[in-house]
């Protein structure tokens, strides 16, 4: 069993802290990702996991056992680190079985164990190559070898592909998925780009000032957001959010310029109050008919979809449609939002209302 419990973990610079109180749970071949803007905490955390920083207070276990004390070297975890860390003066195969030479282990046997990364990670033909004739992404795949070949409990990724361009990235995503799928190995991966959380992690943690805003499976988080920070922070384009007041129908939403939009029935207790209003750009769509109207600012056509940003409500609103838009800027349109998807929140703490 590779499964990882942090408890009430803490990490402060002198009397600057940084970590307050962490507690997660890593089930055994669990794909944990800790998202979060810069300097939220999640490279720090990840550290602590590999010993390479000291925790302030509370403990980490790896199957069971208390590393806190331990040198990274004892904990039986493997690092990939963003910039790879490879010796320049060795060839691949000599980078792959560096960690096992120094652990003493017999040469048939670091042999055997790098011919079979390489071959799970298609490096075969490079073995004999030194990092500077390789690409980002060959070098990126050296140190996931490298890794693989000590057969650790856990992973640790640490922002592996952001020195990638944007379609090596998606390319590495698919590989860094599907290695965790032949070798179901626990990993704890650290990103900034929700992207690269929502594909790939079996469990997302969101990080905010060292704190966890909220963990769960990447659709959960998504549709089912605790508060303003998880519901803007995930999703591409983020998540619009709409300051009303709850009309006492209970099933209207009055903005500041006299208009309204019809909702989900909410509860009777927030009529009269101040809300907001949350919903996904996919949501919104061109209403056939009558519709709520909106002015439109700008069209950004990607191909498979359009992007439009309109004035709804006296506030800027994304709009995302599958299909090319016949619009300029400056028409009024008729739209229509899935209330039924839409998410109602406190604008004081931020947190998600029931409704």
């Amino acid at each position: 069993m590779s499964t990882v419990q942090i408890r009430d973990v803490r990490k402060s610079y002198g009397i600057n802290p940084v970590i307050h109180g962490v507690d997660i749970d890593i089930a055994d071949g669990e794909f944990v990702i800790l998202v979060g803007p810069s300097g939220c905490g999640k490279s720090t955390l990840l550290r602590m996991i590999a010993g390479l920083e000291t925790i302030t207070g509370g403990s980490i276990s790896i199957d069971g056992r208390v590393v806190n004390n331990l040198e990274p070297k004892d904990r039986d975890i493997a690092m990939v680190f963003q910039n790879y860390a490879l010796y320049p003066q060795m060839t691949v195969a000599q980078n792959m079985g560096f960690a096992l030479e120094l652990a003493g282990t017999k040469k048939p046997e670091i042999k055997r164990k790098v011919d079979e990364a390489a071959a799970v990670l298609g490096l075969g033909p490079l073995l004999g190559r030194k990092p500077a004739q390789l690409s980002g992404g060959q070098r990126q795949r050296v140190a996931m070898g490298r890794a693989i070949v000590r057969d650790p409990k856990v992973f640790l990724f640490d922002e592996p592909l952001s020195n990638l361009d944007a379609k090596l990235r998606v390319q590495m995503r698919g590989e860094i998925k599907g290695l965790h799928q032949r070798l179901s190995t626990t990993i704890v991966y650290v990103t900034h780009d929700q992207i690269e959380a929502m594909t790939m992690a079996d469990k997302i943690v969101v990080m905010n000032a060292g704190r966890v805003e909220q963990m769960g499976a990447p659709l959960d988080l998504y549709d089912r957001p605790d508060n303003l920070f998880v519901a803007g922070f995930l999703g591409s384009p983020a998540m619009n959010f709409i300051a009303g007041k709850a009309g006492a129908d209970g099933r209207s939403v009055h903005l500041p310029d006299g208009s309204s939009i019809s909702v989900r029935t909410f509860d009777a207790s927030l009529a009269g109050k101040d809300i907001i209003f949350g919903i996904r750009p996919e949501h919104i769509k061109l209403a056939d008919g009558k519709g709520v109207a909106a002015e439109v600012l700008l069209i950004e056509p990607t191909g498979s979809e359009t992007h439009m940003t309109v004035r709804l409500g006296g506030q800027d609103v994304v709009c995302v449609m599958n299909d090319r838009v016949d619009a300029t800027a400056g028409q009024i349109i008729q739209l229509t939002l899935a209330s039924e998807r839409a998410l109602f929140f406190d604008p004081e703490s931020g947190n998600r209302l029931t409704a």
